[in-house]
């Protein structure tokens, strides 16, 4: 069951260096990450995907954390942390060949989000 949570997110074992125990830990903090700040998802281009997060000065950092970690099993990704104007915004970008992981990543994303109030 372990390995099946990583390959539902989409992550192959070539693409990835985190090693496979570890993988389903990663994948819990960013579905926690998800269901707690994320309130709006975007894809304005096939390599690209927008998150709108909660604004606070923990999420920025939690943000930035688990992404950095990210980055260094699955250096593919290119994150952008923003925050301007009250609000955090967090780009993750992916070579063409990974879009599979990035349809992944933005489907766990919009389903934990939360809606932004109206």
């Amino acid at each position: 069951m372990t390995q099946d949570i990583a390959l539902d997110l989409g992550w192959a074992p070539s693409a990835c260096t985190l090693p496979t125990a570890e993988q389903p830990l990663r994948v819990a903090e960013f579905d926690d990450l998800f269901a707690d700040a994320v309130q709006g998802v975007a894809r304005p281009e096939r390599t690209r995907l927008r998150l709108d997060l909660v604004f606070s000065p923990d999420n920025a950092a939690r943000t930035a954390e688990l992404t950095a970690r990210e980055n260094g099993c699955c250096s593919f990704f290119t994150f952008t942390l923003t925050i301007a104007d009250g609000s955090l915004t967090l780009e993750v970008t992916v070579p063409a060949e990974h879009v599979d992981v990035l349809d992944a990543l933005e489907t766990r994303a919009s389903t934990a989000a939360t809606p932004t109030p109206s």
